[in-house]
């Protein structure tokens, strides 16, 4: 049987890592992105294959919309070349930064490289690959915990991610009739190097996140990896325009 191919952004580390990983297993093939971190794509790549599975490693700028057409023409070929397929079947939009700042500090810098990042880089990305997803395909798009309770620091971060998710119903709704379902994973507070490895470096953050979660610990890369895994399988299929949280109980 022919493997479904799946592309994740931003899959050199934490999440999109766990998540190319965690699809792996289940038998998926893997074109997964990287902004800077060639080397650490490269072992990503190697471990898929150990894993007896299919996998490609490209760079993409996801806050440089203008960069969207030549990676989509790479991918083109790299189907054809690699898979002698014309389409692919799951698209992870998973890459991004994380920046804090009050409100009243947040940069009209900072907020525009969150804007191109976050929000416009996903909505134009998916607008191109759209030619080349197959029906009956899957889009997952990673959103936050902090769309549900506010934490100081994360006003234009989480606006952002907030319109991920309204932009992930209507895709859900124009896609219908394509047989596509559009989701939103959000993640609560996880042990990475996203946001300079806050949540994981500080302790007495991680101690308080930890006494804030009902399952009394912060979440780690394959809590989150997995449970996309477990979206784009087969049984999951009618799952749809829907926010699943993985936060393990924060700020119940």
């Amino acid at each position: 049987m022919t493997s479904k191919i799946a592309i994740i952004t931003g899959a050199s580390r934490g999440l999109g890592k766990s998540a190319a990983l965690k699809l792996a297993q289940q038998g998926v093939d893997i074109i997964l992105t990287y902004h800077s971190k060639e080397a650490e794509a490269a072992a990503v790549v190697a471990e898929i294959e150990k894993l007896g599975q299919k996998a490609l490693a490209l760079r993409l700028d996801v806050g440089d919309s203008h960069s969207f057409d030549a990676f989509v023409k790479t991918i083109q070929q790299a189907l054809e070349q690699k898979w002698q397929r014309s389409d692919f079947d799951f698209l992870v939009n998973n890459a991004g930064i994380g920046i804090y700042a009050g409100f009243n500090e947040t940069t009209e810098a900072q907020f525009d490289q969150l804007l191109n990042i976050q929000f416009k880089g996903v909505f134009f990305l998916t607008q191109k690959l759209l030619p080349i997803i197959a029906d009956h395909g899957r889009i997952i798009n990673i959103s936050t915990g902090l769309t549900r309770f506010s934490l100081p620091g994360y006003a234009a971060y989480a606006a952002m991610k907030g319109a991920i998710e309204v932009l992930s119903k209507y895709l859900a709704k124009e896609l219908g009739p394509r047989s596509i379902a559009v989701n939103v994973v959000a993640p609560g507070a996880i042990e990475t190097d996203f946001g300079h490895g806050a949540v994981r470096d500080n302790a007495d953050l991680n101690s308080f996140i930890a006494s804030q979660t009902a399952l009394g610990r912060v979440g780690l890369p394959d809590d989150i990896g997995g449970v996309i895994a477990s979206l784009l399988n087969q049984d999951n299929g009618w799952i749809n325009a829907q926010r699943i949280e993985a936060s393990g109980g924060m700020f119940l």
